[in-house]
């Protein structure tokens, strides 16, 4: 029989056993703040208490988190066998759970947003909900994914602001809808109460991204992992933030560096977000500088593959292709097209409308086609929210629309985009690529000057490096011309 055991916000636990309980909090605990083996508690409660459903429903989540989808399968029918009895918040959760495990993201939302009315301060559901909207499978991608999340989490923030998990959460929706200063306000909030928290970590990182402060984004992040005792799938992702940040200042060798020890998927655990961060990063290395990354494409290749024929959440398409189109796999590349035509052939209007032009963008990209690079791409950039992921995520394929404008010459539409990025924040290589416009439109005082404020920008930087020489050497060019 249930025992009258609460959790850390009163809510009661189906369990008799105060130490089942105990653990079952911890892991709970790491989860939310991305910590090391969760899953270790949670089983250490089940074997407490083998009838303590909640504890099967947190390693299901933790299974599927972890892209274990068996294990997820079976550990969920095992909660939702225990549920008869237990209380009306805990079998909901578990229901919630159970769909996104099923693969039906829309009806989980939905149970989320009921179940957030009645019991305000469960984080495992606010955290679910962000990986729904984050990673597109909440739906036929959301258009309004980020003002949808923080309209969510300010119902409940007048129940939860004295806790670090959903401050953390408040701060990610906060910063991107670009409310900045309310982002960093609670990111510190939530590391003030819990200092390992990853998730709050992950937040004030996006602040300093979108303030284009990278310098100050190297110093932050980068001393705070150096203390942070993460899981893999934390640092590889956290890694690649801090790879962002040397990248945004010209430091080559810092960023390979990075990539070889903490990002690399031969030298880290495998997953999506390996396969996010790997093949974004590789894409804008051989991008950036116009030549293939000195780095081999051949293992993220490897992790992509999957996503050639298997249909999948649109942010990892997105990704996959960028993998595909960057090591010329076009058959891989081909066979990913034809799926995405068939479904958009059978009414997916979302596979028609956003992902199947954007991955056929990247390919004409890759092939150096970029007006159609262009014609494909345009269409989905004003909802490119739609594939998921954070802002930051998600500029991988801005930067890949604003580079194809200048390689195809459409020197005015990539000044208006660069014009409005630069009026956000400021930025070195947006300062670069727009030189590079005002060159092309014959604008060579004014090119000039942009080149002057990037070389000083980039002082830090490698200047072997074939982005820096270019820099350089256009700058030569400006040079000889105005005078």
């Amino acid at each position: 029989m249930p025992g009258h055991i609460e959790d850390r916000f009163g809510m009661t636990l189906s369990t008799s056993s105060v130490a089942a309980a105990e653990r079952w909090q911890e892991g709970v605990d790491r989860l939310l703040s991305q910590n090391h083996a969760p899953e270790v508690k949670f089983q250490e409660a089940i074997d407490l208490d083998e009838g303590f459903a909640i504890a099967h429903g947190c390693l299901a989540f933790w299974y599927q988190q972890r892209a274990r989808p068996e294990e997820a399968r079976q550990t969920i029918e095992k909660a939702l066998a225990l549920s008869p009895g237990i209380t009306r918040r805990e079998r909901q959760q578990i229901e919630t759970v159970a769909h996104w495990i099923h693969g039906r993201g829309r009806d989980s939302i939905g149970l989320i947003k009921e179940h957030l009315n009645e019991f305000p301060r469960d984080g495992l559901l606010m955290r679910l909900a962000h990986r729904l909207y984050m990673l597109g499978c909440s739906g036929a991608g959301s258009p309004d994914f980020p003002p949808e999340y923080l309209g969510l989490l300010r119902k409940v923030a007048p129940h939860c602001m004295d806790d670090w998990a959903f401050l953390a959460e408040y701060a990610f929706a906060h910063h991107e809808t670009g409310y900045l200063d309310e982002a960093w306000q609670f990111a510190q909030a939530s590391l003030d109460i819990n200092p390992t928290n990853a998730v709050a970590c992950h937040s004030m990182t996006h602040v300093h991204f979108e303030r284009g402060d990278a310098a100050s984004g190297e110093d932050f992040l980068g001393g705070w992992l150096q203390v942070f005792d993460s899981p893999p799938s934390s640092y590889v992702h956290l890694s690649w933030h801090l790879a962002l940040f040397e990248l945004a200042q010209g430091k080559y060798q810092e960023t390979l560096d990075r990539y070889e020890n903490f990002i690399r998927p031969s030298v880290v655990a495998k997953s999506m977000s390996t396969l996010n961060d790997s093949a974004s990063l590789l894409w804008r290395l051989q991008m950036y500088c116009g030549a293939p990354p000195p780095k081999p494409w051949e293992e993220v290749l490897t992790i992509a593959a999957p996503a050639a024929e298997r249909p999948g959440a649109a942010f990892r398409d997105a990704h996959a292709a960028l993998a595909f189109a960057g090591g010329g796999d076009y058959d891989a590349l081909a066979t990913m097209i034809n799926r995405l035509r068939k479904a958009a052939a059978e009414g997916n209007s979302f596979a028609s409308e956003v992902v199947l032009p954007l991955v056929r963008g990247i390919e004409a990209f890759a092939k150096e086609d970029y007006t159609q690079a262009v014609r494909l791409m345009e269409p989905v950039f004003p909802q490119l929210v739609r594939i998921g992921g954070s802002h930051a995520q998600r500029e991988v394929f801005e930067d890949t629309m604003l580079e194809a404008y200048i390689r195809a010459e459409q020197f005015d539409k990539a000044e208006a985009m660069l014009r409005v990025r630069l009026k956000q924040r400021e930025s070195v290589r947006d300062t670069f690529w727009l030189g590079r416009v005002q060159a092309g439109q014959g604008q060579a005082a004014e090119a000039k000057s942009s080149f002057n404020q990037a070389t000083q920008g980039w002082q830090a930087g490698n200047p072997g490096t074939p982005e820096l020489a270019n820099l350089n050497d256009l700058a030569g060019t400006m040079d000889c011309v105005v005078e």
